[in-house]
């Protein structure tokens, strides 16, 4: 399949794309308003709920902003970042916002539930401005991505 027909395809089949499609996919987070699904020979990832994705957005694009000094990037406006540091920003984000919303699972390596986490975290500091930008930028420079094979 050719990578423009792939791309048309996946965008009408998946209208409300998941915005922690690439944590998802690396089997790092799970999410409980995801919908995973085949397209040729690649996975992909749905939100089932346009008010989870709003929340996704949202904070997806404060801790890029916030994590930008930290990882040695120009500021971002909205555009994901290169593929190792996306995966930083979104699964260490992640990892860190659930270790600072649930500290019995600190130390953990997979976070289990997106929508669970964001839900909480608007319910315990009002709203994603609010929250410990300092602590959850500790955890996405200390991530470790999958490391390369040596050949």
């Amino acid at each position: 399949m050719e990578e423009d027909q792939y791309r048309e395809t996946y965008n009408s089949v998946n209208e409300l794309r998941c915005v922690y499609e690439k944590a998802i996919n690396s089997r790092r987070c799970t999410c409980s308003a995801s919908h995973r699904f085949n397209l040729a020979d690649r996975e992909g990832v749905s939100c089932q709920s346009k008010q989870g994705q709003q929340r996704c957005k949202i904070i997806l694009e404060l801790m890029r902003k916030k994590s930008s000094f930290a990882l040695k990037l120009p500021e971002t406006d909205g555009t994901p970042l290169p593929h190792a540091k996306e995966i930083k920003v979104q699964v260490g984000g992640l990892l860190g916002l659930q270790t600072l919303l649930f500290k019995e699972k600190e130390g953990a390596d997979k976070v289990e539930d997106i929508d669970h986490i964001l839900r909480t975290a608007l319910e315990q500091y009002d709203e994603f401005s609010r929250l410990p930008y300092t602590e959850i930028v500790k955890s996405i420079t200390n991530f470790k991505g999958r490391q390369r094979r040596s050949r």
